[in-house]
């Protein structure tokens, strides 16, 4: 029987994330939960409004604020259904491309403290299959990064 370095009293999680979901890898008494959940955020491609050959004449403006305030609530939403799925954990790392990540561990600062304090790290990947994030998680937890 081979021996895990696993802490298995410890509820060990990552969270991969990006805009249009999460993937969250548990560890947990040598068992391994993967978990995705959908963010439901709209994918919002403003393009330039219409404009008229006239130089001067009269162009359609393009509301970017509606937009933007709609996708940070979406956010916030997502946030909160993330938070509401790791609030067991007992060690956490984030990670994924882009900076969702960071406004996630922003979100977990700001509203959910108890949370926060459970974040080991914050680190920047490229995109991944679940299998690499599992990997990944285990590869992270397996150093000792406690």
């Amino acid at each position: 029987m081979v021996k895990s370095k696993f802490n298995l009293k410890k509820r060990s999680t990552g969270v991969w994330l990006d805009k249009e979901k999460a993937i969250i890898v548990t560890l947990h008494n040598g068992d391994i939960s993967v978990n995705t959940l959908l963010s439901n955020v709209e994918y919002f491609h403003v393009s330039g409004g219409s404009g008229t050959r006239l130089k001067g004449g009269p162009q359609d403006v393009i509301q970017d604020s509606k937009y933007l305030e709609r996708e940070k609530l979406q956010l916030k939403t997502y946030f909160k259904n993330l938070a509401t799925e790791i609030k067991d954990v007992d060690a956490l790392v984030l990670f994924g491309p882009a900076e969702i990540k960071d406004k996630f561990n922003k979100e977990l600062n700001a509203s959910y403290k108890d949370l926060s304090a459970k974040v080991k790290d914050v680190v920047t990947a490229d995109s991944m299959t679940k299998r690499q994030v599992k990997a990944w998680v285990k590869a992270f937890y397996k150093e000792g990064r406690l």
